[in-house]
């Protein structure tokens, strides 16, 4: 990276180079698409998380939001959610990570979120990438019934699909990191 590009500059390149694909795949949604993003291959790198948690702490300052806590389904959401955690740590205001699972547990506290999160928080969803919403508005669902006021979601990619209209029907507003369509240019 040149010293002149900027952050989101530089998290757009580490997605084309790192992450994403072309070709024909099927998506977790279950739908055919040309562009396959797996975020965890920047997600769970050293350099991509030093970039994902200040560049995201900023977005969710610029939005306004002020949560106590951040997270989502996982497996996607849970990096983003520790490197915003961590990148929030010296800040006036701290944020706690939190997962939700997919299911509750059969075992132990039979518990659906996980980690340092509390009755009456606010909290933005975290998401990966975006392709219908269905993730994200399955995490909304699970930390309202616990309680929670959600901000908004915050996402890494949005596929420029239809999810963000989706989350946005629901009353929610979208903020992505980065798009489809400044990623698919790079892809080499």
């Amino acid at each position: 990276m040149t010293p002149d590009t900027t952050p989101h500059d530089q998290l757009v390149r580490l997605l084309a180079a790192r992450s994403a694909k072309k070709g024909q795949f099927t998506l977790a949604s279950g739908r055919q698409s040309s562009l396959y993003i797996d975020a965890r291959l920047t997600t769970m790198s050293p350099d991509g998380l030093a970039l994902i948690g200040p560049l995201a702490l900023h977005a969710i300052a610029e939005e306004g939001w002020q949560p106590d806590a951040v997270g989502g389904l996982t497996l996607g959401a849970d990096p983003i959610s520790y490197a915003i955690a961590y990148a929030s740590a010296a800040s006036a205001r701290p944020l706690r990570a939190f997962t939700v699972r997919k299911e509750a547990k059969a075992h132990g506290t039979g518990k659906r979120v996980e980690g340092p999160f509390r009755n009456g928080d606010a909290v933005v969803i975290i998401e990966d990438v975006i392709t219908t919403g269905g993730s994200a508005l399955k995490a909304i669902e699970a930390v309202r019934a616990e309680g929670a006021t959600v901000l908004g979601v915050l996402a890494l990619v949005d596929r420029e699909e239809g999810g963000r209209e989706a989350i946005a029907a629901e009353g929610m507003p979208v903020r992505a990191l980065a798009r489809a369509g400044e990623i698919l240019p790079l892809i080499t």
